[in-house]
């Protein structure tokens, strides 16, 4: 037990990350194989959409129930359990031979990534020192761009020759490697301090009780706007690049060329949230995702098109880093996965409702450009939040 509790930030990091990165995986090829499913099933734009909404509403469910478990069994245990479902369910839909199907395990799998995301912050964050813990914590999201830019590649080179399929098995096999690694994982020291004399309905009601509720309206708010926008754009981003007239391989082509913008957004964003502040850092890469949203959707040219979705990668994956930094800080240890699981799980509603508007959208023939503006309002008011109910919580020790 000794040893357990000795691990280095690193490995922990190491770790934690991995099942991070292949879930990114996983989010980040769906946005391609719904391209290649569209041409296969002959589906209708509103279908596409309905495949990335069910990811979310499993999302929802798995924030939800799998967060309130963290407080009662442990964020180790439900990292385990986790990880297990996106596997199991990523492998499985390989095999999935109709929509619907496929639309169930992708139902399971938003489970599994659901309920780990806040999870996996909320262990690293009560795992490291103050002083570093949002650097560390953004460090951790910063897989999510490695496993972004695995997806593309995958994408590019494996879905065109081999299909979508083969594409599926290989983001599933590797995954039971971290999770074998994941068995090895201490429980976090503040997890095992805290008094487990809570029940689930307290630890939901303690999330709204006076000392917290400015919080978690912010905390809501934020995520709604922010996993509204996100999937509303990123699942439909290789499909928007066909619809301005480019190719299914060019589309995958310049889709991983913005992708690999989001890790400078990642490392900028760790390098200044514990020197400018969590608020600062927030806000800053919100606005910069708004504008840029703006301009990818009114884009003609290629250059154009092409410069405005790199800063959009480069400003958006950096304000996915801070806030899930920021939102383990808003709470203290007994009710901490409860409240990061509830935010979460109220964001996922956002990512149910943006595919399915932006397909709902398109077969009414609305313009790309009024789709984008539309997400650009919804991030600044997620920015809005933050300023006017967010608090600081740089460098703060967690209870």
């Amino acid at each position: 037990m000794k040893k357990e509790s000795t691990i280095s930030k690193r490995k922990l990091l190491g770790i934690a990350g991995l099942g991070w990165m292949f879930d990114a995986m996983d989010v980040g090829m769906l946005s391609f194989i719904i391209v290649a499913l569209q041409k296969e099933w002959n589906l209708s734009a509103q279908q596409m959409g309905w495949i990335g909404s069910v990811n979310s509403i499993g999302m929802a469910v798995g924030a939800l129930i799998f967060g309130v478990m963290a407080d009662r069994i442990g964020r180790k245990s439900v990292f385990i359990i986790t990880l297990l479902m996106f596997s199991l369910g990523s492998g499985l839909s390989a095999l999935a031979p109709t929509l619907a199907v496929f639309l169930i395990l992708r139902f399971i799998i938003g489970m599994g990534l659901g309920g780990e995301l806040p999870v996996a912050s909320t262990l690293v964050s009560e795992s490291v020192s103050a002083a570093e813990r949002g650097r560390v914590v953004v460090l951790l999201e910063s897989f999510w761009a490695g496993g972004w830019l695995i997806a593309a590649l995958i994408s590019y080179f494996v879905i065109p020759n081999y299909g979508w399929k083969i594409a599926l098995l290989l983001s599933a096999l590797p995954a039971l490697y971290a999770l074998y690694l994941r068995v090895k994982l201490p429980d976090s020291p503040q997890f095992k301090a805290a008094s487990q004399n809570q029940s689930a309905s307290e630890k939901i009601v303690g999330v709204w009780a006076k000392p917290y509720t400015r919080s978690t309206i912010m905390l809501w708010i934020l995520w709604f706007c922010v996993v509204f926008s996100y999937y509303g754009m990123f699942l439909w981003l290789p499909a928007v690049m066909v619809m301005k007239g480019f190719s299914l391989i060019k589309s995958f082509e310049y889709v991983l060329i913005m992708t690999l913008a989001q890790l400078p957004g990642y490392f900028t964003a760790a390098w200044l949230i514990e020197r400018a502040g969590r608020k600062f850092v927030l806000i800053t890469y919100l606005v910069g995702t708004a504008i840029s949203a703006y301009f990818f959707g009114g884009a003609e040219s290629l250059s154009f098109l092409i410069t405005s979705g790199i800063f959009l990668s480069f400003f958006n994956l950096g304000a996915w880093g801070a806030l899930y930094a920021y939102t383990p800080e808003q709470y203290p240890s007994q009710i901490r996965g409860t409240g990061a699981g509830m935010a979460a799980s109220f964001g996922r509603i956002g990512g149910i409702l943006g595919p399915l508007l932006v397909g709902y959208l398109i077969a009414q023939n609305i313009s790309v450009t009024t789709v984008f503006t539309i997400f650009c309002f919804a991030i600044l008011i997620g920015a809005a939040a933050v300023l006017i109910l967010g608090k600081e919580t740089k460098q703060r020790e967690l209870t």
